[in-house]
């Protein structure tokens, strides 16, 4: 398969043509005037754009692949340009008279409100699915193959070739899916309506605009984020610097939190090694261990002694062995194997030679 052409970059006729055509243009294009001569806020949602842009690329590569499976002189990268073009062409037309249409159908049928649909992402997607029908040849209609593993592979694989040879950056998918953004958002929740007279006035509202777009502060985080969606992306971003959550002196980026508290964390709680119901950050182990060194002890004794020994034998023993002078060498075990040994070696080294 030959790689698909990079993308050559704007030309001096992309953007939104008079008749409605629309090139690959690049991103952030600034305000345009409506039809009534007002300057329209260019900002919309930017994770929005970015989750719609990130949409279009598997779109193209499964209108490519279904549209040359089983075609021995065509493979998809032969026809990314010219398909990667009709469906731009395609969505955006579809988009323009969205909002139209909509409204007319639902004046049609006295339910305006309820019959808006709200989600971008769904419409937008219902437009690529009809380009796609289109395009498909012979064994693009066989349901079969529309179902199967080895199409999803394929479209996966192109889907990796074009992101490779940046065929179709990631910027230019993103000024395109703003344009479609604003063409279907019909109730405005994912990019600025305001309209002004003058250059002046746009420019003193797109300093406070809500959509404006902003860079993250956390350090090594490249994400762009709207004014409005900023407190919500920093609540969850994975390069935001936090206090440890089981509370011991370490500061953290928040994705390498789980780790941290999981497997190094003093913090982190566990139960007694040696079988007692206690519980406790780890930092503690050895004052417990200290602490409840006779419970430990006995606990021992009844593996080694099983039942040779009576219960108040047992304690007994416990008891002599806590007092030793050897108390703080078995208050140092930290697991029942280690303590049982020291408890062996001690025993054996009082019994009588035989």
């Amino acid at each position: 398969m030959d790689p698909p052409v990079a993308d050559p970059g704007p030309t001096k006729d992309e953007g939104v043509g008079s008749k409605g055509e629309m090139d690959l243009p690049v991103a952030n294009p600034g305000p345009v005037r409506d039809d009534g001569a007002l300057l329209q806020c260019p900002y919309c949602d930017s994770e929005a754009m970015h989750k719609l842009a990130q949409f279009l690329l598997p779109g193209l590569a499964a209108v490519c692949v279904d549209g040359t499976t089983g075609d021995l002189f065509r493979n998809p990268s032969v026809v990314a340009v010219d398909l990667r073009q009709e469906m731009v062409d395609y969505v955006t037309q579809r988009s323009e008279t969205f909002i139209a249409d909509t409204l007319i159908e639902s004046e049609v049928e006295q339910n305006a409100e309820n019959q808006m649909p709200d989600d971008p992402y769904e419409i937008i997607s219902i437009f690529m699915d009809d380009f796609s029908r289109t395009k498909r040849n012979i064994i693009g209609h066989v349901s079969g193959w529309l179902l199967s593993d080895s199409r999803e592979d394929k479209i996966d694989d192109f889907v990796q070739e074009m992101d490779m040879t940046r065929f179709w950056p990631l910027e230019r998918r993103e000024a395109i899916a703003g344009v479609l953004l604003k063409n279907v958002d019909i109730k405005t929740k994912f990019h600025c309506p305001e309209k002004y007279e003058d250059e002046e006035r746009l420019a003193h509202h797109k300093a406070q605009c809500s959509f404006r777009p902003v860079t993250c502060p956390n350090d090594g985080c490249r994400a762009k984020i709207s004014v409005r969606c900023m407190q919500d992306h920093d609540a969850a971003c994975l390069f935001k610097i936090l206090q440890c959550e089981q509370n011991c002196e370490k500061r953290l980026l928040r994705r390498d939190m789980d780790r941290h508290c999981v497997t190094v964390c003093p913090m982190r709680p566990m139960k007694c090694p040696f079988g007692c119901d206690s519980s406790f950050p780890e930092h503690n182990l050895e004052d417990h261990c200290s602490e409840c060194l006779q419970q430990h002890l006995l606990k021992v004794l009844q593996v080694i002694h099983k039942k040779a020994l009576t219960a108040d034998q047992l304690n007994d023993r416990a008891l002599e062995l806590e007092k030793s002078e050897e108390r703080g060498k078995l208050a140092k075990a930290r697991d029942a194997r280690s303590l049982t040994n020291i408890v062996k070696d001690l025993e054996a080294k009082k019994k009588p030679p035989s």
